[in-house]
């Protein structure tokens, strides 16, 4: 409930400030900063270069661009998160997980995100060519906002090495709360669970398998005691801490690809029960949760 207190005091704060701004003047750091980021800020910073990523003015062209995506997925996370990063002001749709129509109407086939920008005539897929896309054309603003990707390999590895432990935690919750907008009918559930394999099958194992199989092995998965695997994610998270640079962005430097894609895919782990994130990335979750307009999922975790 605090959190989202929280979150529900930074929007109106936000709502505030830009109701005596223009949409293309520049606030004052401290206008586009929460009184508790700021705080972090002068109690946190470790480090000169640790500067706080600060948003851009807000972006509103006369046609909404509408972005087409699921709430869990965290290749519709990356561009959510890069167009609120850049204070575009966008429509979002969320499609039932079951939905094959719609997506395959718009580009041809079931995919997501797509982002559909009628002015410009685009209607695309593929996350990082749609963050590309809207981080190099003027009319979103100043181009180039955010750095390259650093290519670091021990980001990488970490996420390999929770992949199938994540998968058993946050799979069957995705499901189970009866909260997301995409699985809000049984048919887009199990639409899912098709498609979703539980360790330890791979995805081919696992289509082989009946239906009723495969959610026996869901129910089995969110019914099991989580306390050991969360105690595992636990230590991988005092790792993670480790390599992450600051609060504000995970790679020296400042704000970069490598937030986009590491924010997006931590996201999901807030819909589980009883993890303990270490401080510094736990600022890091709620820092970039509040720049791009994403929240969390603590609220609803199991």
């Amino acid at each position: 409930m605090r959190r989202s207190l929280l979150f529900l005091s930074l929007a109106l704060l936000a709502v505030t400030a830009q109701a005596w701004q223009t949409p293309m003047q520049t606030p004052s750091v401290a206008g586009r900063m929460s009184s508790q980021s700021l705080l972090r800020m002068s109690t946190d910073m470790t480090s000169a270069e640790a500067v706080p990523f600060v948003r851009p003015p807000r972006v509103i062209r006369d046609v909404l661009p509408v972005l087409y995506c699921y709430d869990h997925c965290p290749f519709c996370v990356r561009v959510r998160v890069g167009l609120g990063l850049k204070n575009i002001k966008h429509r979002l749709v969320f499609l039932a997980n079951d939905d094959i129509e719609t997506p395959t109407a718009l580009i041809g086939k079931k995919i997501t995100p797509i982002f559909d920008w009628e002015e410009a005539n685009v209607c695309m897929p593929e996350s990082l060519d749609i963050i590309q896309l809207t981080d190099t054309d003027e009319r979103f603003g100043t181009p180039g906002l955010f750095l390259a990707a650093t290519g670091r390999t021990d980001l990488k590895e970490w996420q390999a090495s929770v992949r199938d432990l994540l998968r058993v935690l946050q799979r069957p919750r995705y499901v189970a709360t009866g909260l997301m907008p995409e699985f809000q009918q049984l048919d887009a559930r199990h639409a899912f669970i098709r498609n979703h394999q539980m360790p330890p099958y791979e995805k081919a194992e696992w289509k082989l398998l009946e239906e009723q199989v495969q959610l026996q092995g869901y129910a089995e998965a969110m019914a099991a005691d989580p306390a050991d695997n969360v105690e595992e994610l636990n230590r991988k998270l005092v790792e993670l801490d480790d390599i992450v640079f600051s609060e504000h962005y995970c790679s020296a430097g400042g704000l970069s690809y490598d937030d986009i894609d590491l924010w997006s895919r931590l996201r999901s782990i807030t819909i589980v029960k009883g993890v303990e994130w270490p401080r510094k990335l736990r600022n890091y979750m709620d820092n970039l949760s509040e720049l791009a307009d994403v929240p969390l999922y603590d609220e609803m975790a199991m």
